[in-house]
């Protein structure tokens, strides 16, 4: 297969498709101003092949923060993309949708995967697009979108999951999530007083949890916010840890990215050596496919920030383009199989 970037800074869509022919897929990224008119365009400009879009930004060799980018695949490919509805209350009333795009595709667990965009409730979504995914072994990259809109197929939709199911004729898949931090200590909390509508934790250990990360880490409730690019909480997910960014100070509470629950565990966390990291991610993906048609994947925005604040960006993405062809966007949340994860990297490897 291969794997098209097109990329207008001036939001230009027939400058960003500007040599692109018979894509079997195609992805939009685009800014809220634009997003509308640009998921019309690009029907009329494609018509009838499957696209999925949302509001990010896009990256190959830097990341395109203004205007349209797009990617698509072609040459090896067969897809088929859809959208479900509701995901706020009842993402479950349309799963239907996705069992008879799996049959319909013919997917399955080497050579496919699933690829969203969603407008928010992630970890509900996750786990009612699992219950169809796992029968059939296949995996999921993906992420939230920005301004509650996504597309599928030439339309916008608010409170939905744009999806596509990709299978590679030419070879196999196998996605991957990337982790640049380890734990702090031995600090362990239990956690109450939540608001899961609001991703909100009152307390640690019983205290107020602002009270808790700011005792260990001695900040003030201004550092706070970027105190989590290298300081976020995680919950222990069996051999795995789910980073749990902060977005907010709420009174003596703090309301987060993720949903935290009464009662989960959560532990500390500390950012690591992530240019060892980055080039052990490298390293695995070489190991497993020796060679490699197309990589795509999601960064989180307070990685983007992170690495741009250290002058790391552009080099990351260089060493990710010794892959081959890589590209992704930047994302709002994280989706790694059944699992919703902030300042993360996921990526699915197509050989």
């Amino acid at each position: 297969m291969q794997q098209f970037f097109g990329v207008s800074q001036s939001g230009s869509l027939s400058e960003a498709v500007g040599g692109l022919s018979n894509p079997q897929f195609l992805m939009l990224f685009s800014d809220s101003d634009h997003f509308e008119s640009h998921v019309r365009e690009l029907e009329k400009l494609f018509p009838h092949v499957p696209s999925i879009g949302c509001i990010g930004m896009g990256y190959r060799d830097q990341v395109s923060e203004s205007g349209v980018s797009v990617i698509a695949f072609s040459d090896g490919v067969t897809a088929t993309a859809n959208v479900l509805e509701q995901v706020s209350v009842m993402p479950i009333k349309y799963i239907r949708r996705l069992e008879e795009d799996i049959r319909k595709v013919g997917g399955s667990q080497r050579d496919t995967v699933c690829i969203d965009f969603c407008t928010g409730n992630d970890a509900c979504l996750l786990t009612t697009v699992n219950t169809a995914l796992k029968t059939y072994g296949i995996s999921l990259v993906g992420g939230t979108g920005d301004a509650g809109r996504v597309s599928a197929n030439g339309k916008v939709y608010e409170d939905a999951a744009a999806y596509a199911l990709v299978k590679n004729l030419t070879g196999r898949v196998k996605t991957y999530k990337e982790n640049i931090y380890h734990q702090l200590g031995d600090y362990r909390f239990i956690a109450s007083d939540t608001d899961r509508s609001n991703n909100v934790i009152g307390s640690l250990n019983g205290r107020p949890a602002k009270q808790v990360y700011q005792s260990i880490l001695h900040v003030t409730d201004e550092q706070i916010l970027t105190q989590t690019f290298q300081n976020p909480f995680g919950k222990i997910n069996g051999d795995d840890t789910c980073i749990i960014s902060i977005k907010e100070v709420s009174g003596n509470a703090l309301a987060c990215f993720r949903q935290v629950n009464d009662s989960d565990i959560l532990v500390l966390l500390e950012l690591g050596d992530y240019q060892s990291i980055t080039r052990n991610t490298i390293r695995a993906i070489c190991e497993d496919f020796p060679t490699r048609s197309a990589v795509f994947s999601v960064n989180c925005l307070f990685r983007y920030k992170l690495f741009s604040e250290r002058n790391y960006m552009n080099t990351y993405l260089r060493e990710m383009a010794g892959l081959g062809s890589h590209a992704g966007f930047v994302g709002y949340g994280e989706h790694y199989n059944n699992r919703f994860v902030n300042q993360s990297m996921t990526c699915v490897v197509f050989e």
